[in-house]
């Protein structure tokens, strides 16, 4: 099973999967084995084998506690999974049972993805309608206490188990954000029930589709929602704008379809690797349910693996124009094998690569048009008078109403662009491209 996303899940599922369905996953083993009996055939490393059951004898006989064989050997595989590259890992049966969950989109936990810097756990994004984006939580945030306890040296996957519990159980996070003062956040977990895809009309001609992440049926969903927007609007849009902000990946066949709506020929992906089953490339139909409408994509630091997939894509085909600032660079493709008793082993096995042969791997995606997160103040309009509202006026010519001063309506409904700057622009920018497209 492969997998795309970012980094282990805190709505805890420790990560997303990846294309083809659980009972295929086993069959990438074979292909693993073929390559390792057609490569070099080195003998067993008997010195450092020696070594190793020397040291699990020397910890059994002299640890201050007992430890038991299967607790030694299991911390051993996590050992050398996780000192592999920061997202390979071993899954035992509660993990690789939420890893399962997480696709289907309903999963318990706080709602938000979390890495490693510079020792501290960090908040790479909330999920969106989750108790972490509720409480105000942001990217960037790092967590330097779980329920009064220093997070400082611990792995990441220890604190994601000390922030694992049951179901409205409330947990204190003690955060820092951008270098301020720590402060406490308390928050209840909750049963995770993630919506992918939001859609809605931003004003007459102009649509929006927020995709939060890639689960099994994004593509599908994105699709529903070009043509409810349609609908709604009457007739052809004059742009959209796709917001993959703070988006950390998913399922990689969801993220192939997603681009796909907005493409009608060319290369959406491709990965490479050492094994036969990771080398994979994925091309554009030609039926395009966005009717070629003028694209904005919108991406930031939280945008990550399928995300930057999509974004890649739709950039370099020229299909869409990409604003906001720097994604997160996770370009590499996990993939899960199952053990037996209901444990599995998570290890990367490939890189993937936008249409013009990029790896984003630990460099991202620059957007065409920076454009930073600002506030939005709107002024009170003035009092001023205009030619209509002075008494014995001329009118108009060429005929027409008079368009004296009128005050703005109290109680406007609020539009998500009046306070979101980087969506200001966005739609600012396809209005632009609609008044000298003629449209």
């Amino acid at each position: 099973m492969l997998h795309l996303s970012r980094l282990t899940s805190l709505a805890l599922a420790i990560a997303i999967v990846i294309g083809a369905p659980l009972a295929q996953a086993a069959e990438a083993v074979k292909p693993a084995a073929a390559a390792s009996s057609a490569g070099a055939k080195a003998p067993l490393p008997l010195e450092e084998l020696r070594t190793f059951a020397e040291v699990m004898d020397r910890v059994k006989a002299a640890y201050v506690e007992p430890v038991d064989d299967k607790t030694l050997l299991e911390n051993a595989i996590k050992g050398m999974l996780s000192n592999l590259d920061p997202h390979s890992a071993y899954l035992g049966p509660e993990d690789f049972l939420e890893l399962q969950e997480s696709t289907s989109g309903e999963f318990g936990g706080l709602g938000i993805e979390v890495g490693i810097e510079d020792g501290f756990i960090k908040v790479v994004s909330p999920i969106d309608d989750t108790p972490a984006s509720k409480a105000g939580i942001e990217a960037g945030d790092l967590i330097v206490k779980i329920n009064g306890a220093p997070t400082r040296g611990q792995t990441m996957q220890e604190a994601v188990d000390k922030m694992r519990g049951k179901i409205g159980e409330k947990i204190t996070l003690t955060l820092i954000r951008e270098g301020g003062n720590p402060f406490d956040v308390t928050l209840a977990r909750a049963t995770i029930q993630v919506k992918s895809v939001k859609s809605q009309m931003l004003e007459s001609g102009y649509g929006y589709i927020r995709i939060t992440q890639f689960q099994v049926k994004t593509g599908e969903e994105v699709s529903k929602a070009l043509a409810k927007l349609r609908k709604d609007n009457g007739k052809k849009m004059n742009g959209l704008v796709l917001d993959l902000r703070n988006n950390p990946g998913g399922v990689l066949q969801a993220a192939v379809e997603a681009a796909d709506q907005f493409l009608t020929k060319g290369l959406i992906v491709y990965t490479k690797g050492r094994i036969a089953n990771s080398e994979l490339r994925f091309y554009a139909d030609p039926a395009d349910a966005s009717e070629g409408v003028p694209l904005v994509v919108l991406i930031n630091g939280g945008s990550a693996s399928a995300a930057e997939i999509v974004a890649g894509a739709l950039q370099d085909q020229k299909r869409a124009i990409l604003m906001g600032t720097e994604s997160f660079g996770k370009g590499s493709v996990q993939t899960v094998l199952p053990l037996a008793n209901d444990r599995a082993i998570k290890i990367t096995t490939a890189l993937y690569y936008t249409p013009n042969g990029r790896s984003i791997q630990a460099q991202g995606i620059l957007p065409d048009i920076e454009v930073r997160r600002g506030k939005l103040t709107s002024e009170v309009d003035s009092e001023n008078y205009k030619e209509a509202d002075l008494a014995g006026h001329l009118g108009n010519g060429n005929g027409g109403a008079d368009k004296p001063t009128t005050k703005a309506s109290a109680g406007k409904k609020a539009r998500p662009q009046d306070d979101d700057f980087q969506l200001n622009q966005a739609l600012s920018l396809l209005k632009g491209l609609s008044v000298t497209r003629g449209n």
